[in-house]
């Protein structure tokens, strides 16, 4: 069986499955697990990701309203080379190739694959996900048992937070302009204990005015921007400092603003997902759950010092540091 991987979380399911070696073409983004670097890339992006994220976010708007498409197929290799099988997803057009991006590529080169397209929005959705992808790839079994294992590290991190206290924490996927986390992230924010506001769990990322998140007063800030890695976060986080009551919030007076690898543990609806869920139990309650990674995954910004409340003082600096 050939398949073609439209999303690198499901390129991260498939290798977790075994598949590495049916995968056929994956995605420009697709870069775990180092394998999948070798697959032909399938996908191009028309959106400048080297950009700050204000950027981005302006040019993906604008892509958006002239009604144009901002990832592109390789018909050529679908003509071809087809696949038997593609996996794709349909939950934000923004974050990778979606159905209607490859749907008249697919009327073109006339390819009759099947098409898998996953949708979760919770972790128990991810986990279905990874059965569903089993159960069209034969590989069910493999899937069931990394299921098992998946849903016993997230019962370990629930047990171990369980009855504390439950900080004020804010995850925000997008920097400029800043945007609060949905999806499965409150989720995984709540198991690890602490409590997510102001989007539910299983509420799409939506943007929301500053006002609304600096009124909640969140004790914790974790920024985890879609695309990102810590270090690039943290750098990025300067524009933040321009923001009307930044310096005030609670977290900024305590010192904990954290920038974490979004591109791989948050972002990704995959089997890493439980991989920044320990994280998060590490961040929000490190007494209980003394796990620390050693990727340099979690930074924490220097503070700026007391009284100061101005850009030059929020600089892009920071310390691979866990502690609260």
């Amino acid at each position: 069986m050939k398949i073609w991987s439209l999303l690198p979380s499901a390129t991260e399911i498939l290798f977790a499955l075994g598949l590495g070696e049916q995968v056929t073409g994956v995605t420009h983004e697709c870069d775990y697990p180092p394998q999948a670097a070798a697959k032909p890339r399938v996908t191009i992006s028309y959106i400048d990701s080297g950009r700050p994220s204000g950027e981005i976010d302006a040019q993906v708007t604008e892509y958006f309203q002239a009604g144009r498409q901002i990832y592109g197929i390789d018909e050529k290799r679908l003509r071809t080379d087809p696949p038997d099988l593609i996996v794709t997803q349909d939950l934000c057009p923004v974050c990778a190739v979606s159905p209607s991006d490859f749907s008249g590529h697919l009327e073109t080169a006339d390819c009759r694959a099947a098409i898998v397209t996953l949708n979760p929005n919770l972790l128990e959705d991810v986990l279905d996900n990874i059965l569903q992808v089993g159960e069209a790839t034969d590989r069910l079994r493999e899937a069931e048992a990394l299921v098992a294992s998946l849903r016993e590290r997230i019962d370990a991190v629930r047990a171990a937070t369980e009855g504390e206290p439950r900080p004020r924490v804010l995850c925000l996927e997008w920097l400029g302009p800043p945007m609060p986390a949905g999806h499965w992230v409150p989720q995984m924010v709540q198991i690890a204990g602490g409590h997510s506001e102001p989007i539910a769990a299983g509420e799409p990322s939506r943007k929301l005015p500053w006002e609304e998140m600096r009124a909640w007063e969140p004790e914790i800030v974790v920024l985890m921007p879609c695309g990102f890695d810590a270090q690039r976060a943290a750098r990025e986080s300067a524009c933040l400092a321009r923001l009307e009551g930044w310096f005030q919030l609670p977290a900024l007076r305590k010192g904990r603003v954290y920038a974490m690898n979004g591109n791989a543990y948050f972002s990704r609806p995959g089997p890493r997902l439980v991989d920044g869920l320990e994280m998060l139990a590490r961040l929000l309650h490190p007494e209980r759950w003394p796990h620390q990674p050693s990727d340099g995954s979690i930074l924490k910004l220097v503070s700026p010092p007391a009284g100061s409340s101005s850009v030059e003082n929020w600089a892009p600096r920071f310390e691979p540091s866990l502690s609260p």
